[in-house]
């Protein structure tokens, strides 16, 4: 059974930096994408960030583009989501996803292509 638990979040000012962790487990991780979305009070669920199995791709929503980097640590098990310069507008919810389909994705960006989520982590940025 995959599980993946979010760690990292909190409070920080405008400007201040996150970085949020998300450790699987359950199956080979390093044969799986692994992503980011976010949910804001009274909006739907956002892709934000994936990284492709081989770590050599990336992906990104622009709003975020330049201040947010995905990363991951094959050998724990782990995906990464750096965040700096953050902004009010990026206060959410913040879910680990991954697929069940192994190796590359069709569509990153799509939702439906994710299968499995964590719990969530709430980052909040005041001004």
């Amino acid at each position: 059974q995959v599980q993946l638990v979010e760690s990292g979040g909190g409070l920080v000012q405008a400007g201040g930096s996150l970085r949020l962790s998300c450790a699987a487990s359950g199956r080979t991780f390093s044969r799986y994408a692994m992503g980011w979305f976010r949910q804001a009070p009274g909006k739907e669920r956002e892709f934000v960030a994936a990284i492709s199995w081989t770590g050599d791709n990336t992906y990104y929503v622009h709003s975020v583009k330049g201040r947010f980097t995905i990363s991951r640590d094959n050998a724990k098990n782990t995906v990464y989501l750096q965040m700096n310069s953050l902004k009010p507008e990026d206060t959410a919810v913040y879910y680990c996803a991954a697929p069940r389909q192994m190796y590359g994705l069709p569509n990153y960006y799509d939702n439906s292509n994710w299968d499995y989520w964590g719990q969530g982590t709430q980052v909040t940025v005041s001004s």
